[in-house]
């Protein structure tokens, strides 16, 4: 039984019908996917704590919640991760931003790390690792491999649609990390693509074949 967060607000299941449409223009399908990435963020970060500070407001003296510890860091695997973030930025526009890109090596089959820059002190913050798609898993544990390895501890992953292939092997190699969808999907299919869909991401952001 894989474990999953499964976001099926209405505006984020209209938006996701949208884009997986094969006839969507590369405009719309970037469009939607930064609008889904916000409406996303509310589930996201639910379970941020909060502290109390003294505030005055134009009539009295109060006190209210802000957000407690240090600020946010969104992590785009690359490079269809990319198309995710500012949606999110528009939600939290103070979040820090880090990048991993990872290739799969045609002979080995396994996920490569080409490219990791974040911000410091990743231990004292909660990451999003984002990216539209979870298919076999494989480049999502390796990102969460590598940040991990940097010392954070309060990880999200943040995907658009899912594989339950996908979900179980991160629910294995990574039982701690929080998994969130716009929709669990049906299966990959003899060549690693999620079922139904909405076909490569990267390109349909890119205009790229």
């Amino acid at each position: 039984m894989v474990k999953v967060n499964i976001l099926d607000h209405p505006l984020i299941q209209h938006k996701l019908t949208q884009i997986r449409q094969k006839d969507t223009s590369t405009t719309q399908f970037r469009q939607m996917i930064n609008e889904i990435g916000g409406l996303m963020v509310y589930e996201i970060t639910r379970d941020l704590p909060l502290e109390q500070i003294e505030i005055e407001t134009p009539v009295a003296k109060t006190k209210a919640n802000v957000i407690a510890g240090k600020k946010m860091v969104v992590v785009p695997i690359l490079r269809a991760g990319l198309g995710m973030v500012d949606g999110i930025l528009q939600m939290i526009p103070s979040a820090r931003i880090g990048h991993i890109g990872i290739f799969r090596d045609e002979e080995t089959l396994q996920p490569v790390e080409y490219f990791a820059k974040f911000p410091e002190e990743l231990d004292q913050r909660d990451i999003f690792i984002v990216d539209p798609m979870l298919a076999t898993g494989g480049s999502a544990i390796a990102a969460i491999n590598s940040i991990k390895q940097r010392g954070a501890k309060n990880i999200k992953l943040v995907c658009l649609v899912g594989a339950p292939e996908g979900v179980k092997a991160i629910n294995e190699a990574h039982p701690d990390v929080t998994v969130y969808l716009a929709s669990l999907d049906e299966k990959l299919n003899e060549k690693g693509y999620i079922v139904p869909g909405l076909g490569d991401a990267g390109d349909r952001i890119f205009g790229t074949k």
